[in-house]
């Protein structure tokens, strides 16, 4: 196994929902993610509307069973929000980054004038965000989460055709992947790691982490000695909080653990840090190695065509009824709605009359039309 170049790893602290819309919280969350050694923030630009459907569901929080529409409709906020973390992050020295989830929020990013950009794995296949962002020009950072290989090529090709001509700097990284698993918290046995080569030798592209498991090790120092460029990982100031993420986040103490072992595994030969693992974890760190064949994790499965994005019918629509932009919008399923079509079928659906009734919600397929 040929050791990498694992010094500049980026590690990323995903505030994510632990904020709970707090400024306060959401500051002190900054400094705590500086204290416990991140490189970068990052936080979610949220408007509910543009991520699901009000008929989406329920999740189980700590008060209870909460409509997910309405969580995500209480983080809603304006851009002083947002622009006050980015200027804490950067007075603590930190790359801001954050994830918008459709043209509203992506307009409200450019306008902050950011950086870089990541896009969630539940995003991947939404082109119009993906053309927004990419014409940026910033380096774009992917989630690869419930995903196949050919999402991810769709995904690449699309940004490709929109992302202008690079500086001449040799050091300008256009897109990076971040592989993941799509399960809260996800099993280490499910990542899969030996598959961070072969992406990046697949797409030509560098390829880190996105964790979603609860440990603060085994994943994390395992993908450093792997060579990974970023890794990112859920930041709390408390697991007992009650955002979306808490329960798998890492705690300032926990995340500087993590940060340290990475570190350390930069120095080191890979081989040596799976020696040291396994002396700790025993055969789970060759089934967390996994096969290095891209495929969607057991725990993931039940979510791929509900976590990605389908267009989705957005108010009842009658047989016989001419279908207009204002009635679809490209949507995560969730548990309870019936997915529709790719993203990329937004187009060519826009215009064509309902052959059927479809409820507000559901999501539209091609019987439909």
């Amino acid at each position: 196994m040929q050791k990498k170049i694992k010094k500049e790893t980026l590690i990323i602290a995903e505030l994510g929902t632990s904020h709970g819309g707090d400024r306060t919280k959401a500051l002190e969350l900054v400094d705590a993610a500086a204290e416990s050694g991140a490189d970068c923030v990052k936080c979610q630009i949220v408007f509910a509307d543009e991520i699901l459907h009000p008929r989406t569901g329920t999740v189980s929080l700590p008060g209870g069973e909460i409509p997910l529409y309405q969580v995500f409709k209480n983080l809603e906020r304006g851009p002083d929000f947002y622009g006050d973390i980015k200027i804490q992050a950067e007075k603590r020295g930190l790359l801001f980054l954050a994830t918008p989830f459709g043209l509203k929020s992506a307009g409200l990013l450019r306008e902050m004038q950011p950086r870089s950009v990541k896009i969630a794995s539940p995003e991947l296949n939404f082109t119009a965000l993906l053309e927004e962002t990419a014409s940026w020009g910033v380096p774009m950072y992917l989630s690869s989460g419930v995903s196949t290989l050919g999402i991810i090529e769709d995904a690449l090709h699309t940004i490709g055709a929109v992302f202008p001509a690079p500086p001449a700097d040799p050091e300008f990284c256009p897109v990076s992947l971040l592989h993941c698993v799509t399960a809260y918290p996800a099993p280490p046995e499910d990542y899969n790691l030996r598959v961070l080569s072969n992406l990046a030798g697949i797409f030509g592209v560098p390829v880190g982490l996105s964790d979603h498991t609860a440990d603060p090790l085994l994943v994390p120092v395992l993908a450093a000695a792997l060579g990974a460029p970023v890794i990112e990982k859920h930041f709390c100031l408390s697991r007992k909080d009650p955002g979306l993420d808490d329960m798998l986040a890492l705690e300032p103490a926990d995340f500087l653990v993590m940060v340290k072992g990475v570190r350390r595994a930069a120095g080191m030969e890979p081989a040596a840090v799976i020696e040291e693992l396994t002396a700790q974890f025993g055969p789970l760190v060759d089934r967390t190695l996994g096969t290095g064949v891209k495929t969607l994790a057991p725990s993931e499965q039940a979510n791929y065509g509900r976590t990605n994005r389908s267009i989705h019918a957005l108010r009842d629509i009658q047989p016989g009824e001419r279908i207009s932009p204002g009635m679809i919008g490209v949507l995560r399923t969730e548990k309870l709605l019936r997915p529709g079509l790719s993203p990329r079928w937004e187009g060519q659906i826009a215009g064509r009359r309902a052959r059927r009734f479809i409820p507000a919600g559901e999501g539209i397929q091609f019987e439909d039309i």
